[in-house]
């Protein structure tokens, strides 16, 4: 799920995006530090964009700076991650509904085209899933025409970690499906029905994330 009207991410951003994707997944682990370095290394920047995101993530809580000593993880709890979710299902589900009572029928035409350029990319497992996946839901929130509404969904959609979902072979059939419903609400203009398929969507996210990070022990006692 995410939303529209941003322009092109600053280096640092994208860097950030990373960063945070990474410590949501449990890559990195509490209490870990974040060498700038080894960093800018694997994605081939310089220290500078790297110090810029670590400090924007620690101004979101991601991390920690420990004087003289560098950035570490912050600790993630299960109410944690519960929160971001119920913050993005509720947040989703306004998008939707307004857009099932303002789609058009060349949008639903538009959106039926990039669901099955989607299904393809799921079935061959493609790298571009994610971005498609992106797109999709960016679509939906431009037809709600709620600009305020999409950049808070914005915000707190950038906590769902992509990579991890579009390794999941299981995943990328759900997503299918769940893309299917949801284009079965807005043909029909059925708010409801458009709520809560993307309420199921958002739930299954949050299941998956949590079970992976039970999964690896994420959590700290």
């Amino acid at each position: 799920m995410a939303s529209p009207l941003l322009p092109r991410p600053q280096l640092s951003d994208e860097v950030a995006a990373h960063l945070r994707e990474s410590i949501m997944s449990g890559e990195l682990r509490p209490r870990e530090f974040v060498r700038l370095d080894a960093v800018a290394a694997e994605l081939g920047v310089s220290v500078t964009p790297v110090r810029e995101a670590l400090l924007a993530l620690r101004a979101e809580g991601m991390v920690e700076l420990q004087p003289r000593r560098g950035f570490v993880v912050t600790p993630l709890t299960r109410q944690d991650v519960q929160d971001l979710f119920s913050l993005q299902a509720h947040l989703a589900s306004q998008l939707m509904a307004r857009a099932a009572e303002r789609i058009t029928e060349q949008q639903l035409l538009d959106l039926e085209r990039m669901a099955a350029d989607l299904a393809a990319a799921a079935h061959a497992g493609s790298q571009s899933l994610g971005a498609q996946e992106y797109e999709f839901h960016r679509a939906i929130n431009l037809i709600a025409q709620s600009r305020k509404l999409a950049r808070f969904m914005e915000l707190a959609s950038r906590y769902a970690p992509g990579r991890l979902y579009t390794a999941d072979e299981d995943w990328r059939r759900q997503v299918v499906a769940d893309h299917s419903a949801i284009l079965t609400a807005l043909r029909e203009h059925d708010a409801e029905a458009a709520r809560a398929a993307i309420l199921r969507h958002a739930a299954d996210g949050e299941q998956r994330l949590l079970r992976h990070l039970d999964s690896v022990g994420i959590w700290e006692s």
